[in-house]
């Protein structure tokens, strides 16, 4: 792989992932909600969710998925549930900080989970990768280094958006901290789940 194509997927990639989707809206509602501390317990599983995705993808899985409505219709629906599903539990926070920690991810391990099933899971995003992998390999050298450098390269840039995106998202948390100030953000927080589970619903299969 020449440097050229590995600067031009840097490049795409860097662009795709500064667009908020599912996961980054995790991110951000649990900044807003426990502090940047809270949503970098979410980088390594947004990491192992992207590696997880692309790996699945480059082993065909995200053909089948591509091919089959049943099998992306079910992904799709059980994966904006479980958003909305977080959204609301926020949402039902107040502004005290007793309450919000009992609403709250209990450990950094509950978070970790979170962040990687809606990242491993996202249909849209092994799909994805189907398409946008291939267009930076080059078919005259092997393709397992080529696809190892590409997944290594976007699993670490997924994870200096999601630092860049805690960080910027905590620093809000710790400039509003009295009680309404983290009512609005757990409800904007909250607001931010439910939207992204509501992306995930409408997102449709490409032809």
């Amino acid at each position: 792989m020449s440097l050229e194509i590995w600067i031009s997927f840097v490049l795409a990639s860097g662009v795709l992932l500064a667009i908020p989707g599912p996961t980054l809206m995790i991110v951000i509602s649990y900044a807003l909600s426990g502090g940047r501390r809270t949503a970098l317990a979410t980088m390594p599983g947004v990491a192992l969710g992207d590696l997880t995705a692309m790996t699945i993808s480059l082993l065909g899985a995200g053909a089948v998925l591509a091919a089959s409505a049943t099998l992306f219709t079910l992904l799709k629906v059980a994966g904006a549930l479980y958003l909305v599903w977080l959204g609301f539990r926020l949402w039902r926070a107040e502004g005290g900080v007793e309450d919000v920690a009992a609403r709250a991810p209990r450990s950094p391990l509950a978070m970790f989970r979170t962040a990687y099933i809606v990242t491993a899971l996202n249909p849209k995003g092994i799909v994805f990768f189907v398409a946008f992998v291939p267009q930076f390999v080059n078919v005259n050298e092997p393709a397992f280094v080529q696809f190892a450098i590409l997944e290594a390269t976007f699993v670490t840039l997924a994870a200096v958006n999601v630092l860049i995106w805690a960080f910027l998202a905590g620093t809000v948390k710790q400039r509003f901290a009295s009680p309404g100030a983290v009512r609005l953000m757990n409800r904007t927080g909250a607001g931010f789940l439910i939207a992204a589970g509501l992306l995930t619903a409408l997102v449709r299969r490409t032809a």
